[in-house]
């Protein structure tokens, strides 16, 4: 029997250096000693504070993740099929899309919805789109998350109108509006309103709902989309975290209680990258997050300083080229998901770099999800990777970088001031050029795109989804017929008493509830609220 001759590392050779995208460097190896050095290990039980291990005892053995798969698009008819086949292949929520039209408060007929009506989410007019996309909904059983910002004050108006008409009561009704403007002016650029004016209408959801609809989450502060945008991962949760203490500010300054509204403020966090800074960032977040709830607002409930948090699988991490890969980057990232502790999961589709997500890729999205949880083994144990070494220190210095990002946004004024004058967004942006310029030289790696690149150029195996144009023009005879139907007097006069609130800095969203049940638009009532607060205009840093 051969013998096989074991081959000795050459020790002269020096061992490249692996830092991460926060800017950590990574060892060879990690002993207790690292996790001494680091600030030590967090002896907490899982759901108890801080929550570093997870914010309930029992985790997903007690019961999984909810699977919110984003969808929407076309109509509001063709979206609530898609909603039903979603649940119908075991999707536990709904995470809805909505076209740039209705996030950008025009109307389908408006000239600026020209050939957007519909393309990349489900248009909304009013009240009736609502009532027509969630019919047949059970809306105690499966929740509802609208990802929407310029007008989510009206859209959260809507789904609590639709609820409350359908016999359910509001007080009790559970669901997410994303309504996190802030990161709009850094990250996506679907605002309306100039930021402070933005800032309020956020503040007046907080309100109206801890007082009316104490169990639904009026705001998502999102990481993710700054995350996108350029952040790193530390970046990202440092810069979430000083929007969620700028909406909690605001909603203090109104006479609430911390304990009346920090437990239904919820979090939209991104995924992808190195498996372990995911893991160490979430884990960082979740403690980070409960020290600033109990340590700076004094919060007496210890589920105000709860992390809720939606993981989403990086949209930014999926790749045109080879798109087959992204079905693979798709699994690590609900592993992340899944090992981090996350309440709800979003897992991108492998063909969302070219289009809106066919069934199939949802349906193999939704099996990803469904396969960790019955075949893989991640509902077993709370935080299995608790106690690493490796973790453990990673997830000290991760918080250390968080903390780090957030005292560079106090030192420029606070995150409004920030936002107001561009300096985020420039940092953001900054970041994004340079992590390009390393994909382009091969520095930073990109398997299919910049290394095992296919010598011949693939056939494309992916299904588009083009523009609509014949359903765009039903949704406009639709909101046509709507505005020859309703009441015009009852429109007119819920529209002066939200001018007329808007004017006196109250809150508006009482009146817009009263608009949107008497058929107002969307369109209409974003105008309205033009004309008292403007619109944002972008600065230009240089």
């Amino acid at each position: 029997m051969s013998k096989v001759q074991s081959v000795k590392p050459n020790k002269d050779k020096p061992v490249r250096p692996v830092i991460n995208e926060s800017g950590i460097e990574i060892k060879t190896l990690y002993t207790a000693d690292d996790v001494i050095a680091s600030g030590g290990i967090d002896a907490s039980l899982p759901g108890e504070l801080p929550f570093t291990r997870g914010i309930h005892s029992e985790m997903y053995r007690r019961r999984p993740w909810t699977m919110r798969q984003y969808t929407g698009f076309a109509n509001a008819a063709e979206t609530n099929e898609r909603f039903h086949y979603l649940i119908a292949n075991g999707q536990t929520g709904l995470n809805v899309a909505f076209d740039l039209a209705t996030q950008c408060g025009y109307d389908s007929d408006a000239p600026e919805a020209y050939g957007e009506v519909g393309r990349v989410g489900m248009a909304v007019d009013s009240l009736r789109d609502f009532e027509i996309a969630f019919d047949g909904i059970d809306l105690e059983n499966i929740t509802v998350s609208l990802t929407i910002n310029g007008t989510a004050a009206i859209l959260i108006a809507m789904f609590l109108a639709m609820a409350e008409k359908r016999g359910y009561d509001v007080a009790k009704l559970r669901g997410t509006a994303q309504n996190d403007i802030l990161k709009e002016f850094i990250g996506r650029g679907t605002w309306i309103f100039p930021v402070d004016a933005s800032v309020k209408l956020v503040t007046d959801t907080i309100e109206y709902c801890a007082h009316h609809a104490p169990k639904y989450s009026p705001v998502s502060v999102c990481g993710y989309h700054i995350r996108e945008s350029g952040a790193t991962p530390a970046e990202e949760i440092g810069y979430a975290f000083a929007i969620a203490k700028a909406y909690t500010d605001r909603a203090l300054s109104r006479g609430l209680d911390i304990d009346e509204f920090a437990g239904r403020l919820s979090f939209n966090l991104n995924i992808y990258g190195n498996l372990f800074e995911q893991v160490a960032k979430f884990r960082a977040a979740r403690r980070h997050w409960a020290k600033i709830i109990a340590d700076e607002y004094h919060a007496k409930k210890p589920d105000s300083g709860w992390l809720r948090m939606i993981a989403g699988g990086g949209g930014f991490g999926l790749t045109i080229e080879q798109p087959e890969n992204n079905i693979m980057r798709g699994a690590y990232y609900a592993l992340v998901a899944a090992l981090s502790g996350a309440q709800t999961m979003a897992l991108c589709c492998y063909d969302e770099a070219y289009t809106i997500p066919t069934p199939k890729a949802q349906r193999i999205s939704l099996r990803t999800m469904q396969l960790l949880i019955e075949e893989i083994g991640l509902c077993d144990t709370v935080d299995p990777l608790g106690g690493s070494y490796y973790i453990e220190t990673l997830t000290n210095q991760m918080e250390d970088k968080i903390v780090e990002t957030m005292k560079w946004v106090d030192d420029q004024g606070g995150v409004i001031k920030a936002v107001s004058e561009g300096i985020i967004q420039a940092k953001v942006s900054s970041h994004a050029y340079a992590r390009q310029k390393d994909l382009e030289s091969g520095k930073i790696r990109k398997v299919g795109v910049n290394c095992y690149v296919e010598e011949e150029k693939e056939d494309l195996k992916v299904e588009l989804h083009p523009y609509d144009q014949a359903g765009a023009e039903k949704q406009i005879a639709s909101l046509q017929k709507l505005r020859a139907e309703r009441n015009a007097a009852e429109v007119e006069r819920c529209l002066k008493a939200l001018r007329a609130d808007a004017q006196a800095n109250r809150n508006v969203m009482p009146a817009l509830v009263a608009a949107v049940k008497a058929y107002a638009t969307v369109g209409e009532m974003t105008n309205v609220l033009v004309d008292v607060y403007g619109r944002y205009q972008e600065p230009i840093r240089f």
